[in-house]
């Protein structure tokens, strides 16, 4: 009669434990969905122009885009990237905007465009990066090339090592204006990726693409980017001109929270190039949005984690997520969680723990990975213990 009573309570027991850790097993997330309405999105406008492309700079996302990794001339849409090394420097405390800089007699002959230094003056940084980008200065640049690297070959170099840093694949330069040369040359896509890093790396500089004249020795020229009189939104960047090159143009412009940036190279003159990056950026504002999906360190689950200090971990993205889609498609816009069975401790913030997969209408736009947003220290041995009995248990009822 003993052992039976004995027995009954150890079956109670176990039904007591078995309760208790079905009552503790977490219940997970896999996907999420954001209401709108859809919107049919005609074919992009065909361009005047040799090649083009239509960038997203939040996102990188190309929208529209013809022969835009072809390589060409890139005209004086080359001084993007020489202004992007000085801007590089100041930010690593190698150049100051109040260093004056010697113009050399090699700098003071270059031709074509001018900012009207003298050959044995010395100028401030920042006069020159103003001449460079408002007045495109091929003298300005030059000198800023010596006093950088030494000689603008040099420069040339460090250039070269920027593009390859940026992934400008189709990319050769061989000075800092854009003077013709053969082996001098540039794609669509690249200019615009240096374009989207010179807006997001070095915003504190940006406004200077958006000034339309530049006074230098009581000398004023305007910028050439007609644009920035023609629409407020428009706040950059440069344009380009050879006979080589044609007519040519990196433009970005923003408006309602979205940030676009167009290039358009090779068309026949300086309407032309305006008229045919209105085409694009209308096309863009009209037919796509930006989203933000997710903020940096936002928790998206907090599944169990198995022998740990705690019962829990809180899983999430490290980065914010935005989106380039479809005006009115995010009624088609899903994310999906995928994450291991089974997770242990210890974890610590920042290791991967699983994927964020973003879809639309059943395409996958982006796979982001999903990290542990907190430390989760091994738990004590009794913890352990439980734990091991708690997903016995749980893997018996599976």
């Amino acid at each position: 009669m003993r052992e039976s009573l004995l027995s009954v309570g150890s079956r109670r027991l176990v039904v007591l434990l078995v309760l208790l850790c079905l009552s503790l097993l977490p219940v997970t997330a896999t996907s999420q969905e954001v209401p709108g309405a859809q919107t049919l999105i005609p074919s992009p406008p065909q361009l005047n122009a040799s090649s083009w492309l239509l960038m997203d700079a939040d996102t990188g996302e190309v929208l529209v885009e013809h022969d835009a990794d072809e390589s060409l001339p890139p005209a004086s849409l080359t001084k993007l990237m020489t202004a992007y090394l000085v801007e590089h420097e100041l930010n690593r405390g190698n150049l100051g905007l109040d260093d004056q800089v010697s113009v050399s007699e090699n700098a003071w002959r270059t031709g074509g465009s001018r900012m009207f230094i003298q050959e044995g003056s010395t100028v401030p940084l920042q006069e020159l990066l103003h001449g460079i980008i408002i007045a495109s200065g091929n003298d300005a640049s030059v000198a800023v090339a010596e006093h950088v690297a030494g000689s603008e070959a040099a420069f040339a170099e460090l250039m070269n090592q920027q593009a390859e840093r940026l992934g400008m694949e189709n990319t050769h330069f061989v000075n800092s204006t854009g003077l013709p040369d053969p082996d001098h040359y540039a794609s669509a896509h690249d200019l615009a990726t240096l374009s989207r890093h010179i807006i997001n790396d070095y915003p504190e500089h940006y406004a200077i693409y958006a000034e339309r004249e530049f006074t230098y020795n009581d000398i004023a020229q305007s910028n050439r980017n007609s644009l920035l009189w023609r629409d407020s939104s428009y706040d950059g960047l440069k344009t380009g001109h050879t006979e080589a090159a044609g007519y040519c143009l990196v433009a970005s412009a923003k408006r309602d929270g979205m940030r676009l940036i167009s290039v358009v190279m090779g068309t026949d003159s300086e309407d032309a190039r305006a008229q045919e990056t209105q085409k694009l950026m209308s096309y863009g504002f009209r037919f796509f949005e930006t989203l933000t999906l997710y903020d940096e360190g936002e928790e998206l689950d907090a599944p169990r984690i198995w022998g740990g200090e705690s019962d829990q971990l809180s899983v999430g993205v490290d980065q914010r997520i935005r989106m380039t889609i479809p005006r009115g498609s995010d009624d088609s816009l899903s994310a999906s969680l995928s994450m291991p069975e089974s997770i242990e401790a210890p974890v610590a913030q920042g290791d991967r723990i699983g994927t964020l997969e973003i879809t639309l209408a059943d395409e996958t736009l982006k796979e982001v990975p999903l990290v542990a947003l907190e430390d989760v220290d091994e738990g004590s041995l009794f913890k352990r213990l439980m734990d091991m009995v708690k997903r016995f248990i749980a893997g018996f009822f599976d």
